[in-house]
């Protein structure tokens, strides 16, 4: 039985991926010729059949399944090792990878990575915005080094830690009925077009939490992707908008909204930053989740005040 090569996990992924030996071979540099010789001599080597033939197209066996997983868990990881050791050689800190698992929370975010960037000026911050993505599949296959997440799924070797409360709340309009209103009941938006971000009402609090509990849909459901398309929305009288009470606070007069908050007391979420314990001593990545939680604090001792 041969030994596995690196070259062997990059075949596998960029067969898998392209579907065709043409197409993996231009991704990997190679000649057709040069690409099919290797597929044989690693499934001789292996002593099985890692693809079936379709056709001019390739599909993993069992076998080619399991390697296929392989390679996923252990290329991110090694091409991460590789970046950090370029880093280190050239006397740079290293690099910040932040995925994002919520479209408000960006904004959010805005607010701490400028300070944060300030502080660590040989530290590069690469922000990874794709919603609804495996954060916790990113965590493990060191894609990135933090999530920021409303929902944490706890899993050994992770950690999640609390950086934010907010309170999810409705953006309405100068002229809607609810506008002075404290609070809204569910079956007050059975008639009412509710506008949220494009995630799954299954994951969206304005339903899990408020909703769906109560056994009330909302007459229409637009998603939208833009958080100021969505208050200029709302603002026309076109509909109500799920968001964060901070993030309507904040466009209020620029768009003459108002936040009604989602049942008589309300909703409490948090914003998380998840990091794999292993790291959880890198001192720029401890120092960010720091400054995160400083800036939690200083807003709770405002609002205090």
């Amino acid at each position: 039985m041969a030994k596995l090569e690196r070259s062997h996990l990059e075949i596998v992924r960029a067969v898998d991926r392209h579907g065709s030996l043409t197409a993996a071979a231009e991704q990997l540099h190679l000649t057709q010729s040069a690409l099919s010789h290797a597929v044989r001599k690693l499934e001789e080597q292996l002593g099985i059949a890692v693809w079936r033939r379709e056709g001019r197209s390739l599909h993993p066996t069992q076998a080619g399944e399991y390697l296929l997983g392989v390679a996923n868990r252990l290329l991110p990881q090694l091409a991460h090792a590789e970046e950090r050791l370029r880093q280190f050689a050239q006397g740079e800190r290293g690099t910040l990878r932040i995925g994002m698992e919520c479209h408000p929370c960006y904004q959010w975010l805005l607010k701490v990575v400028s300070p944060y960037m300030n502080a660590w000026p040989d530290v590069d911050v690469d922000v990874k915005q794709k919603f609804q993505f495996g954060g916790i599949g990113a965590l493990f296959g060191y894609e990135i080094d933090l999530l920021v997440t409303p929902d944490p799924l706890y899993k050994p070797g992770l950690h999640f830690e609390p950086v934010f409360d907010y309170e999810p709340v409705l953006a309405v309009g100068p002229r809607h009925p609810l506008r002075d209103a404290a609070y809204v009941r569910p079956e007050q938006l059975s008639g009412e077009t509710l506008i949220t971000y494009p995630v799954d009402p299954e994951r969206l609090d304005v339903f899990t939490q408020f909703l769906t509990p109560a056994g009330i849909a909302p007459h229409r459901h637009k998603p939208i992707e833009t958080t100021e398309i969505m208050l200029q929305m709302a603002a026309g009288g076109r509909g109500v908008a799920a968001l964060p009470r901070w993030l309507v606070e904040e466009y209020a007069a620029r768009f003459d909204v108002a936040p009604v908050s989602l049942g008589r007391h309300g909703i409490a979420k948090q914003i998380f930053l998840g990091l794999r314990v292993a790291d959880a001593e890198i001192d720029y990545l401890r120092a960010f989740v720091d400054l995160a939680r400083a800036h939690r604090d200083t807003l709770h001792s405002d609002s205090i005040g």
